[in-house]
């Protein structure tokens, strides 16, 4: 039998073919556009021959769409575990995809595309509650987009939980999958510094100065403490992944050098009550102008 089944499915473009092909690259066996009613068929027809199966799901499915509960509780019966991930993005992001491509939104009709993603966005918030996974690709370029889902779906030596560690400006909003926010505007700002202000965090004198300033090794060393301890909550309710957004004034220079300090403090950490950790980075903003 299959070992996992995963439920691709979301906003239309919000990214899903990317994840599907992404998933493809590290060995899915990826369906697209399966009717649900057939997806518990495909398992058992999978299961001598394919280990992990990524299903797309969406609303080009019409009325099969609405079968999707029923197939989900179907193939949980039959002991397969299974994940929903959810594609997202910001409706004036997706307006401004279907624009550059010239297509029409699948649920637009002869409205507006504004029209297709508000009936869409309306069809999908009752999966999008209960989706284990939501990715919002607003600010990720398709090779972001690719390496998020590399990081979440890898299956050579996972570990028992992998941590996101994703930077980010509050100047362009908070990130909408993050499990935990950190805020690190605290830590005096490298863009008032002249020769730092053209570096970023992944520079040396600029991840120096962040961490050698006032404060910041114990907060990191406290911080690391507490996620710790949240981590045994997390593993005991069977968390796999989670996002951890940390967040400066542009994400450039602040959070980008936090987030790459905390992956290799966990990294070295690598267990936590005999569970296994693993940790990555990834910066939203960096190269966004100031």
């Amino acid at each position: 039998m299959t070992s996992e089944v995963v439920v691709v499915t979301g906003m239309s473009g919000a990214g899903r073919s990317t994840v599907a092909h992404a998933m493809e690259d590290l060995g899915w066996y990826v369906v697209d556009n399966l009717p649900p009613a057939l997806l518990a068929n495909l398992c058992d027809m999978a299961a001598t021959t394919v280990t992990n199966i990524a299903v797309v799901i969406d609303v080009r499915g019409r009325q099969f769409f609405d079968d999707l509960n029923l197939a989900l509780a179907e193939i949980g019966e039959r002991g397969i575990a299974r994940r929903i991930l959810f594609v997202d993005a910001s409706d004036d992001v997706l307006i401004r995809r279907f624009e550059s491509t010239r297509r029409p939104h699948p649920l637009q009709g002869g409205d507006r595309i504004v029209d297709g993603i508000t009936k869409e966005r309306e069809r999908l918030r009752e999966i999008r509650s209960i989706a284990d996974i939501v990715i919002d690709s607003s600010a990720l370029n398709i090779h972001q987009l690719e390496k998020k889902v590399e990081e979440l779906f890898h299956t050579d030596g996972a570990a028992d939980l992998r941590v996101n560690i994703l930077s980010f400006g509050y100047k362009y909003g908070i990130p909408v999958d993050a499990d935990l926010v950190m805020d690190c505007r605290f830590i005096p700002n490298p863009h008032w510094i002249p020769e730092l202000r053209p570096m970023n965090g992944l520079d040396k004198p600029v991840s120096d100065s962040v961490l050698n300033a006032a404060n910041v090794q114990e907060f990191l060393t406290r911080y690391q403490a507490v996620f710790e301890t949240m981590s045994e909550g997390f593993f005991s309710e069977g968390r796999k992944y989670l996002t951890l957004a940390v967040g400066c004034t542009g994400g450039k220079h602040r959070s980008v050098a936090i987030a790459e300090e905390l992956s290799r403090r966990l990294n070295l950490t690598h267990q936590i009550s005999g569970h296994t950790i693993s940790a990555s980075s990834i910066h939203r903003d960096l190269g966004r102008e100031l």
